[in-house]
């Protein structure tokens, strides 16, 4: 692979403005492509092969209302006043009227008709269906519920609008991520002392990402894409593309610095570091790809989008950074006597200055064994927190306390009871028969629903166009995100061939509540399997780096601590709501549900990152010196300058998307976030050099017959490391412009 890439690096340095053509020709391309076909983002969460989504698809045949998207205008009359005396119950009538006007909507249910007026009579409930999902919604027709509600305020009511057409639709880019990239440049700019090199480092991860965000955006007219898959490609695809701009360029500068010819040092910088960026992108693609075998179509789709966008960030890596350093040619060295130039000189252990790693790596393994049981027992106590840990997905109540939407489903919670924010609908069907005995069987299912725990009212039986149908509407007296509803569902399931057998009909729950506590439980019961997954491929891939038993296990470890404390501090937060009010989280309650596997795919991509870059240099110093603890020391000096810089990176770029209003992103964001600062800092920087410290000689050792069998896969280029001829001693650059 070594030999492959640096060849490529050649190639790309000689014909560099073919490259960077290319690059731009594709990225017009794909924009083109995005504004002539582009198609709407779909933010639907089905869980094929379910009870819940079976029934949903029946009745999007016959009862499109039912499975559609919906809207609520929520009344309130003045203190003191009631929404049933007349002024109110006139602007809220001349507001139904304008509601049935609105585009797309297909039916407008009165207060009076449904009977949703609270019982001190100071709030009313307007219902709203659409006959299309929320992603179908025009913004015109949700404007046009808006403006109905603001007709009524004219007369004294106060009005919220909400209902799932207020779900996310678009991808979120504002001030929080351009001063992400904005630290992660000045990070660049303190990393290589240089404001062109740091130009150049963000350059190609900024078109690679252009071009991975275009490209899945030109997928969505034929492919399902969600606003979170779109969100979530965005956020690792600048991560991991300036990471990994910034690990080949980094060393690509140290070599220039000691007399490297511009065109061969780029070429070794793509076989070296870029050999183990295509092995760490590699790693985040298969993580991220399997998600795919949960079998959840959303989750699919964010998994194989973020795969995509890391895809891209490695190719623009190994493709674009040789491109773009043969425009600056020589330039890109660091000027003799500079911080840059010394750092570089440090680096690869020319003077005798002592770097902030090698002193960091000599405190951690004088004592080994305190500082690895210190590491684990402050990563196993934030991990606690995960014994509680309860999934689901999110909605209204977690958005932003001033939103509209949120105002609407806090009042119906305190006017009507939690449960009528999360519905169930229980699909009712008769073998053949007639409408009427169809009507008779769903009167005797609701009639029995009403007798379950945790049930507050069944509305009465609503038919369908197949006269073998019809639909019950049961409110449960906890809201959607409870345990209490999810035990509601599993009643009505279990009851199911009871009711069959006294009413005469197959009785299915559906209904987005429904629908989204499948998808939950559909993710829990994946979790542990998939951790598995993960594992057993971080073990297998790290012992065909670095011929080694121990550090695959170590690496193990230090990851699942890494996830455990990311997952601790995401329930102790927006679970169990400690300093939510700091950190401005406008909702407690269950973990966004696909946000464990997200954060294990991501975090076991990024923790081999690191893992390759700082032990493939203690590997190197181990079969130079045969020394086992200084060999720790003095390969941490080559890259925990560049793994800090990175990690600083990604951490700004992920905490950029924090403050978003976004129930989904916000905790992903956050997960990510601390989940990147304590795999580099505390498991890579500390626990590895003191496992490594306290393991001696037989950290490296692995048995001959397994060696054999292993391929070698050089990661590290080490065989062209050895093969590179001697760096003259001042090195005659050539006009890059000038070199064909």
């Amino acid at each position: 692979m070594a030999v492959l890439l640096h060849r490529l690096g050649h190639g790309a340095y000689r014909h560099r403005k073919l490259v960077l053509g290319m690059w731009l020709f594709v990225l017009a391309a794909l924009i083109t492509c995005v504004g002539v076909f582009g198609g709407k983002l779909d933010d639907r969460f089905s869980v094929p092969g379910t009870e819940s989504q079976r029934a949903l698809d029946s009745l999007s045949k016959t009862l499109p209302e039912a499975s559609g998207a919906s809207a609520q205008i929520v009344f309130t009359a003045p203190e003191g006043h009631r929404v049933t005396e007349a002024p109110y119950t006139t602007a809220i009538a001349r507001a139904v009227a304008e509601a049935e006007q609105a585009p797309q909507v297909s039916e407008v249910v009165d207060p009076q008709s449904s009977g949703a007026v609270s019982g001190d009579r100071t709030t009313a409930i307007v219902q709203i269906q659409y006959p299309v999902q929320t992603a179908e919604v025009r913004t015109s027709s949700v404007d046009a519920i808006q403006d109905a509600a603001r007709t009524a305020e004219t007369d004294g009511l106060r009005t919220s609008v909400g209902g799932s057409v207020f779900n996310s639709k678009g991808v979120h880019v504002g001030p929080s991520e351009i001063i992400g990239v904005a630290v992660a440049l000045l990070v660049l700019v303190v990393t290589f002392g240089s404001l062109l090199a740091a130009g150049m480092a963000l350059l190609p991860a900024l078109i690679g990402v252009a071009v991975g965000l275009a490209g899945l955006l030109a997928l969505a007219p034929a492919v399902s894409v969600s606003s979170t898959a779109v969100t979530l490609a965005l956020m690792l695809g600048l991560a991991v593309g300036i990471d990994y701009v910034l690990f080949i360029l980094s060393r690509h500068r140290q070599q220039l610095a000691r007399g490297t010819d511009p065109k061969e040092s780029v070429a070794l910088a793509v076989g070296t570091a870029g050999s183990a960026v295509v092995f760490a992108g590699i790693t985040v693609i298969i993580a991220l790809a399997a998600l795919s075998v949960i079998g959840i179509p959303f989750l699919t789709t964010m998994g194989l989008g973020a795969a995509g966008a890391v895809l891209v960030a490695v190719l623009a890596a190994i493709t674009l950074v040789p491109a773009v350093a043969g425009f600056a040619g020589s330039r890109l060295a660091p000027k003799p006597g500079t911080r840059a130039a010394r750092r570089a000189a440090d680096a690869e252990g020319d003077t005798g200055r002592t770097t902030m790693g090698t002193r960091w790596t000599k405190w951690v393994i004088a004592k080994p064994l305190l500082t690895v049981l210190a590491v684990a027992g402050i990563l196993v106590t934030l991990a606690l927190p995960v014994m509680d840990l309860r999934l689901a997905l999110p909605d209204n109540g977690a958005a932003p306390h001033a939103s509209t939407e949120r105002k609407a489903y806090d009042t119906i919670s305190e006017k009507f009871g939690p449960g009528f924010n999360g519905p169930l609908l229980v699909l009712a069907e008769t073998d053949g028969g007639t409408a009427a005995t169809s009507s008779q069987a769903g009167a005797q299912v609701a009639e029995k629903l009403s007798t379950l725990k945790n049930v507050k009212a069944v509305l009465p039986p609503q038919p369908t166009s197949d006269p073998a149908q019809s639909v019950i509407t049961v409110l449960p007296a906890s809201g959607p995100d409870s345990v209490r509803t999810d035990q509601l569902v599993r009643d009505i399931r279990e009851a199911a061939p009871d009711l069959r057998d006294t009413t005469g009909a197959a009785v299915a729950v559906t209904g987005t509540t429904a629908v989204n506590i499948d998808v939950s439980n559909r993710l829990s019961d994946s979790l542990l399997p998939f951790v598995a997954i993960v594992v057993g491929l971080s073990l297998l891939l790290l012992m065909v780096v670095f011929r080694s038993l121990v550090i695959p296990v170590k690496a193990a470890v230090g990851f699942l601590l890494s996830v455990g404390a990311s997952l601790g501090l995401v329930v102790a937060v927006f679970q169990w709501g400690w300093l939510a009010d700091v950190l401005g989280v406008p909702h407690s309650g269950p973990v966004v549900s696909f946000l464990p596997i997200i954060l294990i795919g991501v975090l076991f991509g990024l923790a081999m990152d690191y893992e390759v870059f700082l032990v493939s240099g203690m590997r190197e110093e181990w079969a130079h010196s045969g020394r086992a603890r200084q060999s720790v020391v003095d390969g941490a000096r080559h890259s925990v300058r560049v793994v800090t810089a990175a990690a600083l990176i990604m951490f700004t770029v992920f905490a950029g998307f924090f403050p978003l209003d976004d129930s989904l992103i916000k905790p992903i964001a956050f997960a990510l976030a601390v989940g990147v600062a304590i795999d580099a800092f505390a498991v890579r920087m500390t626990l590895v050099p003191a496992v490594l410290a306290l393991a001696g000689r037989g950290a490296w050792w692995l048995p001959a017959w397994l060696d054999r069998i292993l391929p070698d896969l050089d990661v590290e280029g080490s065989s062209l490391q050895k093969a590179a001829p001697a760096a003259p001693a001042k090195a005659e650059h050539k006009d890059p412009e000038a070199v064909s």
